[in-house]
């Protein structure tokens, strides 16, 4: 192994131990219904999607809250259980989403069809590390089929939940 490969390999296991935005949605769940809109930084159109990879049990349910007008992605969080590669790919999505703070709408559906063309390539085309942050270390599920779908499981959610919110 390569140091690349080396370092992209940490980079996924450091991710799937200390997971960006994963949060207990059900407590998000409970306060938006409760009606926690009178807390400012709940406002906004706020949507959920489940998505579960039945070949090999990966499970993310992930939260997406769009600003007022749906024009920007404010939040992402989630939770799930699975392979390190779904978890970490969950994690790395809402670490991208926070570095931006509020991340306009059409730039985010952008980066999940980047996204979606490299892990379907086959390691043709490679994540720029520049766009997509730590998440250019899941270049090289894209030779591996059997695990694209739980790289593309939260990415999957993401547009779902963006498109309901």
């Amino acid at each position: 192994m390569n140091g690349l490969e080396s370092l992209y390999q940490e980079l996924i296991l450091d991710h799937s131990k200390r997971p960006h935005g994963k949060v207990l949605l059900a407590a998000a769940t409970t306060e938006t219904a409760a009606g926690a809109a009178d807390d400012p930084a709940d406002t906004g159109r706020v949507a959920m999607s489940y998505q579960r990879n039945p070949i090999c049990g990966d499970e993310i349910t992930l939260r997406v809250r769009l600003s007022d007008d749906g024009s920007t992605v404010d939040e992402v969080t989630w939770d799930g259980a699975g392979c390190s590669i779904s978890q970490a790919s969950a994690s790395m999505l809402a670490a991208l989403i926070e570095e931006e703070g509020r991340m306009p709408r059409a730039e985010a559906s952008a980066l999940v069809e980047g996204f979606r063309e490299a892990l379907r390539s086959r390691g043709e085309t490679p994540l720029d590390e520049e766009v997509y942050g730590d998440a250019a270390a899941l270049s090289g599920v894209s030779k591996f089929t059997a695990r694209v779908k739980c790289a593309m499981l939260a990415w999957v959610a993401f547009e779902d939940a963006a498109a309901r919110a």
